[in-house]
């Protein structure tokens, strides 16, 4: 799952996303209004950690303005205002949840598992597909009671999918939103994963639609 965290204040912005990495999420950071509005404008991130203090562009206009574009991701909104007009003007302009600060970082993080668990249609934080469930919380997966061992990259493979429940995913997307995109890879590394989280996993519940990407479901076709 991929996050865009817009926070003018470095040290605070590096911490989140230390905090959103090391729970499985990948992390982009923007340290302006204008940087963060035009990003989450033209590109598609499955939740945004919003300052309201930015330069450029505050927080309000940038929500205001992606919600206008019809840009519907979740986003939690972080202010240092301990002002009720303030959280009932974000809400209204389009915010699901926020924070004050300070803030405690598994905190932030819970909310941004929930954010992104809601937008998929999920209320609990263990999700399942089949015989595969994987708690959120502990970044655990298990198929039939039996425990498994996943890399970084398979979990984001695996949870990814599960959120986009019986949509097909092309190969880009799926690449934008579980690789670092400061490190290079291509298709056949895509490839080569998911054909080994398949085989860890030992229950054929991931499809390929071929020429058009993958798809997670209860019911697969018998694709390969």
């Amino acid at each position: 799952m991929r996050v865009l965290v817009v926070e003018d204040e470095k040290r605070i912005a590096a911490d989140v996303k230390a905090a959103l990495t090391t729970a499985g999420f990948v992390v982009e950071t923007s340290f302006d209004g204008e940087d963060g509005w035009f990003r989450a404008d033209s590109e598609d991130f499955d939740a945004i950690v919003l300052d309201l203090g930015l330069p450029l562009m505050d927080g309000f206009t940038i929500l205001k303005k992606w919600r206008q574009a019809g840009r519907l991701m979740p986003v939690l909104l972080l202010t240092a205002r301990d002002n009720w007009r303030d959280k009932v003007a974000g809400i209204d302009s389009g915010a699901d949840d926020y924070l004050t600060k300070p803030f405690h970082m598994e905190e932030l993080v819970a909310r941004v598992r929930a954010l992104t668990r809601r937008a998929s249609g999920y209320a609990s934080p263990i999700l399942k597909v089949g015989d595969v469930e994987v708690d959120t919380r502990q970044k655990s997966v298990s198929v039939q009671g039996r425990g498994l061992a996943l890399t970084p990259l398979e979990y984001r493979l695996l949870t990814y999918l599960i959120h986009q429940n019986g949509r097909v995913v092309s190969q880009s997307e799926l690449a934008a939103h579980i690789y670092d995109q400061d490190k290079e890879h291509d298709s056949n590394a895509l490839e080569v994963l998911v054909a080994r989280l398949r085989k860890k996993l030992g229950v054929p519940v991931i499809e390929t639609r071929r020429g058009h990407g993958y798809v997670i479901s209860d019911m697969p076709a018998g694709g390969a």
